[in-house]
């Protein structure tokens, strides 16, 4: 197959570099990172002025590699229109250095990329790794991404595709499948609020609160040691109100 390697931590990441080496033996790989680290840019598209794409030589990858100055859905943008001629069969998203559980998602540059292929008719997975007391396991994350790509029957996928898969940084058992779930709910974010003696007030993240862990969701499963596979959906509409609001509006009924 021939794979498109996005990422949002930058051309120079080590996760994108691991993902490339497990799949470089069977597959074509093309790799289009941002040149510096882009993490939470969710779906930000560069408008307002160009995109600067440089041929780069990445040590023991013996594939074509590309940094951009845009975000990582512009990776994939520049990947289908300039340099594959949109001839791509799969767009891997990753590996993330850290989760992309939950809520999260909806910030997530990774997760981005993979939709934005989506929008291009390409299948895609977002591939993520948990960040854990400053080390990452990519090592388990591209081996989870390459059984998922073995398994999948990507000519026969005639509906848009985005997996969004996690892996923790211990397994509770290798053998164990992937659980297959819903995502989770929000992460809050602690903050701290500085002046700086001109007038003016600074906000800065400074940490994640514990939050209840619902059943059968991927934050849940996550923290038992568990790989999580959750498909995405980039349809925002909201069928179930569809109707109600469609009366309110057209046959003026009350809404209540």
């Amino acid at each position: 197959m021939k794979i498109l390697l996005a990422n949002d931590d930058g051309i120079m990441a080590p996760g994108i570099h691991t993902l490339a080496k497990h799949l470089i033996d069977k597959h074509e790989i093309i790799i289009i990172a941002p040149e510096t680290q882009r993490s939470a840019q969710s779906h930000a598209i560069t408008l307002h002025k160009p995109i600067v794409i440089k041929e780069v030589k990445l040590d023991g990858i013996d594939a074509p590699a590309y940094s951009i100055s845009g975000t990582p859905a512009d990776c994939v943008r520049v990947g289908m229109e300039l340099l594959t001629d949109g001839d791509v069969d799969i767009v891997l998203s990753g590996i993330n250095m850290g989760l992309n559980s939950g809520m999260d998602i909806l910030y997530s540059g990774t997760v981005s990329a993979a939709i934005e292929a989506n929008l291009y008719g390409v299948p895609s997975i977002a591939v993520s790794a948990e960040w854990c007391k400053g080390d990452v396991n990519y090592e388990i994350a591209a081996k989870y991404a390459v059984k998922l790509i073995d398994k999948l029957e990507i000519e026969k996928i005639d509906t848009p595709m985005v997996l969004n898969l996690n892996t923790p940084f211990d397994l509770h058992d290798p053998e164990e499948p992937i659980k297959v779930c819903r995502i989770g709910g929000p992460i809050y974010d602690y903050y701290m609020t500085e002046s700086n003696g001109n007038g003016e007030k600074t906000l800065k993240v400074i940490g994640r609160k514990d939050t209840v862990l619902e059943e059968d969701t991927d934050r849940l499963f996550l923290s038992k040691g568990f790989a999580t596979l959750t498909p995405l959906s980039y349809d925002f509409t909201n069928f179930k109100l569809m109707d109600k609001v469609r009366k309110c509006i057209e046959e003026n009924d009350k809404c209540e």
